[in-house]
């Protein structure tokens, strides 16, 4: 059995985050979402969580972290091409988020870039030639 990856995330607004994250390729599934909290589909195996956040609260006896101000995750996802990396980007700063908060990466046979959400939560967007990348790791 795959294993799945939920990444958990404290929200201000939960319908600006949702309507953020459709508009950047997720899918809601209602089965997990109310009026606290949407289940945000990016694949079979990776959703991601918006909590609001006395939502979030209720799982961790921590402050919750303000994403503007901290750091306290950066979420990886891979695309299928350096275009599908860019539209991504794109996407997300027509959605009202922030192209680019973290510098570009282009290492030829790896590119990425990221955005911030709505919240300041920073994504990555990352495209790798694993063929190249073998070769590069072993030259």
């Amino acid at each position: 059995m795959s294993k799945l990856i939920f990444v958990n995330l404290p929200v201000t607004d939960l319908p600006r985050s949702m309507a953020f994250y459709e508009a950047v390729g997720f899918t809601n599934n209602p089965q997990f979402t109310d009026n606290t909290a949407a289940c945000m589909v990016l694949s079979e195996t990776i959703s991601v969580m918006l909590l609001t956040h006395e939502k979030f609260r209720q799982f961790t006896p921590r402050p919750v972290a303000d994403a503007r101000s901290a750091s306290e995750v950066l979420v990886c996802f891979s695309a299928g091409s350096r275009a599908e990396v860019d539209a991504l980007v794109e996407k997300a700063a027509a959605a009202g988020g922030q192209a680019d908060p973290g510098p570009r990466l282009d290492h030829g046979f790896m590119y990425g870039r990221s955005y911030e959400d709505p919240d300041g939560h920073i994504f990555e967007i990352m495209w790798m030639d694993m063929a190249a990348a073998g070769a590069a790791s072993q030259g």
